[in-house]
C-alpha cells in the first residue's frame, strides 16, 4: 500500500548527477594528478630533454659548388665519330641486305620445289648443248583479257624474222644476177642476225611481261622501241638500194633486167608493208589497252626508281661511294 501513499503532485526531490560516487572518484584523481605535476622541476626537465632530438650538424667544413666547365671535342674527334658511324651504318646495311637476299634465295627455292618453272623457249631439243633462255606461257603468265593481244605480237614477231629471211634471199638473188649488190646482200645477212633477236627482246619480252605483271615501265619501253620498229619496216618497204633491203624502189628498178628476180622482191616488198600495217593496228590496240589499265608516266619513273634502288649492284656501289667519301674527308681533316 506504500505506492498508493506516494503524492503525485508533491514537488520533484532535486538530485544532482555531479553528486555520483564514480563522477567524483575520476575528479579528484586528476585534480591530484595536476597538483602533483611541476614542469619546472629537475625530473620533468630530465624527461623532455630525453625525448627531444636535436639535430645533427654536418661534420667537417662546408666546401663551396664548383661548376664544371664543357670540353668541346676537337674536329678529328668528329671526324672520327663520323667515320666510326658511317661504318657501323655500313655494316648493319650490309648484314640486312645478306640476310634479305639470303630469304629471298629461299623463297625462290621453296617456290621453285613447290612450283618449277623451267624456261621453254626457244623450244630445243633435249640432246642440243643450248639450253632454252625464257619462260614463255600464255595461259599461265597473261591475263585472259590480254592473251589474244600477245598473241599476235608473238605472230608479228616471228612474221617479221620470216620476213628478214627472205630477204637475204631476195638480196642472194639479187646478188647473182649483178655482182655490184654485193653490199646489199651483205647488209641483209647483219639485218637478218641483228633484227631478229633484237626485236624479241627489245619489244615483244617488254609487252609480254607488262601484260604479265601490269608493269607501266614496260609499257613505255614497248612503245618507243616499237615506234622505232614501224619506222624501220617502212624504210626496209621502201627499199633504197645499197641499204641491204628488197623494197618496192629496189624491185620495180630490176623489171626492166631480170623479172624473175623482181617478183621475188616485190614479194619481200609486200611482207614489209604488211609489218608495217599490221605494227600500226596492233600498236593502236595496245595503247587502247594501256589506258584501261591504271598506267601512267609517273608510275613508270616509281617503278625504275625501285628498280634500280633495290638492285643488288647499285647497292653496292653506292655503298662503296659512301665509304670512299667518309674516309677521304676524315684524312683531309
Amino acid at each position: 500500500m506504500s505506492g498508493f501513499d506516494t503524492n503525485p503532485f508533491a514537488d520533484p526531490v532535486d538530485i544532482n548527477p555531479f553528486q555520483d560516487p564514480s563522477v567524483t572518484q575520476l575528479t579528484n584523481t586528476s585534480q591530484s594528478g595536476l597538483d602533483e605535476f611541476n614542469p619546472f622541476s629537475e625530473s620533468s626537465q630530465l624527461t623532455n630533454a630525453a625525448r627531444t632530438t636535436p639535430a645533427t650538424q654536418p661534420s667537417g667544413r662546408s666546401q663551396p659548388a664548383v661548376l664544371q666547365t664543357s670540353v668541346e671535342p676537337t674536329p678529328q674527334a668528329v671526324a672520327a665519330a663520323a667515320q666510326a658511324e658511317l661504318l657501323q651504318q655500313q655494316a648493319e646495311l650490309e648484314r640486312k641486305a645478306a640476310e634479305l637476299e639470303k630469304k629471298e634465295r629461299e623463297l625462290q627455292s621453296n617456290a621453285a620445289s613447290i612450283n618449277p618453272r623451267q624456261n621453254n623457249w626457244p623450244p630445243l631439243p633435249r640432246k642440243c648443248p643450248i639450253k632454252p633462255c625464257f619462260y614463255q606461257d600464255f595461259s599461265a603468265d597473261i591475263p585472259a583479257d590480254y592473251q589474244r593481244i600477245c598473241k599476235m605480237l608473238y605472230y608479228l614477231w616471228m612474221l617479221h624474222s620470216i620476213t628478214l629471211l627472205l630477204n637475204l634471199l631476195a638480196c642472194l638473188a639479187w646478188f647473182t644476177v649483178k655482182s655490184e649488190r654485193g653490199v646489199d646482200f651483205g647488209l641483209s645477212i647483219l639485218w637478218f642476225i641483228l633484227f631478229t633477236p633484237c626485236a624479241f627482246l627489245c619489244w615483244y619480252r617488254p609487252i609480254y611481261k607488262a601484260f604479265r605483271s601490269d608493269s607501266s615501265f614496260s609499257f613505255f619501253v614497248f612503245f618507243f622501241i616499237f615506234f622505232c620498229q614501224i619506222a624501220i619496216y617502212i624504210i626496209q618497204a621502201v627499199g633504197i638500194p645499197g641499204w641491204g633491203d628488197s623494197g618496192w624502189i629496189a624491185a620495180l628498178s630490176e623489171v626492166k633486167e631480170n623479172l624473175a628476180v623482181a617478183v621475188i622482191m616485190m614479194v619481200v616488198a609486200g611482207f614489209f608493208t604488211l609489218c608495217a600495217v599490221l605494227s600500226l593496228l596492233l600498236l593502236k590496240q595496245v595503247h587502247s589497252l594501256y589506258r584501261r589499265t591504271g598506267a601512267s608516266f609517273q608510275r613508270a619513273q616509281e617503278e625504275f626508281s625501285q628498280g634500280i634502288l633495290t638492285n643488288r649492284g647499285f647497292q653496292n656501289v653506292a655503298a662503296g661511294a659512301a665509304s670512299s667519301a667518309a674516309q677521304s674527308a676524315f684524312r683531309g681533316n
